[in-house]
């Protein structure tokens, strides 16, 4: 597979009710996204780049041309379950709580019990909605509702990402732990495709960018490349004196060019950040959603590396198909017993008793003995019983042997 995603000359065209005006919001679109890259498109409001998204994921079927995902068809459900995807406005059932809502996506993907169970809890830990988890998501704010929507699109852990707008509505915090998943999903091997119009955080993760202008692509590259300004030198230093300073200056000048000296400053989302992180650190309550570091296991393993949930969820399903079996079968074995269970009874009950079984029996207990010849007789009735109920297993046969030894009216008076 030489590209994640890759269109061939995709078009959209939306006309009026009579089908006259013409709108072309997607035209003659190229585009190749490679994998284990995150990839930024960027444009302007009504620039295309959500109809784009929809018909990657065949939401909106286009007017001409081709798209391709992972290979194939996106609409191939083979296909679709590797694929997880943020829309641009979180569609949530508000009655469902969130972790209900995670666990109806999961069941979706046809995952099992256990595994959404381990998923859920890690997704909501790393989204910060762990305290909440059971509240209605209809009560959520716009960030938080945000914040279940990127759940929900990883509780497949899909080898390609679509993000449309995933910062909306988020504090500085979540914008950064949605740069930092992106960077760690990206480190793992994924593809993400993100469309945002925050373009500093476009900058901070993606590898290259394309910008969309009316449905048409006007540019595209590595973002280094795009933005370095290859006619500017940037020096940074420690602190240094003020004679180093103009020394430097003196040297510039030589050189015919124009010098700045400035201290550097922080960007107002790392200081945000610091102070927000300094706030919890001391504990304070909060009943908004609650920003962690963390990333789910899942999410950040290699697939080279076989975990043993997957081997618990996998191979092993068969092989205790075929261990639970055999058990069954032998307690139904147990409990409805049949002729060869009768005979071992019988054999048991009429064996010769061994010389151990025997034991010294006093006076006492010698007068409280029945005689042999009861016991004799006794024995052989148990042995004519269990005969019987070998033969025909009603009985019958010992009615019909009493019958026989049991002398007619008459038969006396005849002898």
């Amino acid at each position: 597979m030489e590209y994640a995603i890759e269109t061939f000359s995709l078009t959209k065209i939306f006309s009026d009710w009579w089908g006259r005006t013409k709108v072309y919001a997607v035209d003659n679109l190229d585009l190749q996204v490679r994998p284990n890259e995150v990839f930024g498109l960027l444009g302007p409001n009504g620039s295309g780049k959500t109809t784009t998204l929809k018909m990657l994921l065949g939401l909106l079927h286009p007017t001409k041309g081709k798209a391709l995902l992972l290979g194939g068809d996106g609409t191939d459900p083979k296909i679709n379950c590797r694929i997880g995807f943020l829309p641009e406005e979180s569609y949530l059932y508000r009655y469902l709580n969130a972790r209900e809502t995670l666990d109806f996506y999961g069941r979706l993907f046809g995952l099992p019990s256990k595994v959404r169970k381990m998923r859920i809890e890690a997704l909501l830990d790393m989204v910060g909605l762990k305290a909440v988890a059971n509240r209605a998501v209809g009560t959520f704010s716009k960030g938080m509702a945000r914040r279940i929507g990127l759940a929900q699109a990883l509780i497949n852990d899909p080898d390609l990402l679509i993000l449309d707008e995933p910062t909306t509505g988020l504090d500085p915090i979540g914008t950064r732990q949605i740069k930092d998943l992106v960077l760690k999903l990206a480190e793992r091997g994924k593809t993400i495709l993100l469309c945002s119009h925050l373009l500093a955080d476009v900058e901070d993760v993606c590898d290259r960018i394309a910008i969309l202008y009316g449905g048409k692509i006007q540019t595209q590259g590595h973002v280094r490349e795009l933005l370095q300004q290859t006619n500017k030198r940037q020096i940074t230093t420690d602190a240094i004196s003020d004679t180093a300073v103009e020394k430097i200056k003196q040297l510039v000048r030589e050189e015919d060019a124009d010098c700045e000296v400035t201290s550097p400053m922080d960007k107002l989302e790392t200081f945000f950040i610091r102070t927000v992180t300094a706030a919890q650190q001391q504990a304070q309550p909060t009943s908004g959603a609650v920003s962690t570091t963390k990333i789910g296991d899942f999410l950040t393993q290699q697939k080279a590396v076989e975990s043993i949930l997957d081997k618990l969820v996998s191979a092993p399903i068969a092989k205790q198909g075929s261990v639970e079996t055999p058990k069954l079968e032998k307690v139904a074995a147990v409990e409805s017993p049949g002729p060869k269970a009768d005979e071992q009874l019988l054999s048991k009950l009429t064996r010769s008793a061994e010389p151990s079984e025997f034991k010294a029996v006093t006076k006492k207990e010698k007068v409280e003995t029945e005689p042999v010849e009861s016991q004799t007789r006794r024995q052989e009735q148990v042995r004519e019983n269990i005969l019987d109920r070998l033969t025909d297993g009603s009985g019958t046969k010992s009615q019909d042997k009493d019958k026989t030894e049991k002398p007619q009216a008459g038969d006396s008076g005849d002898a």
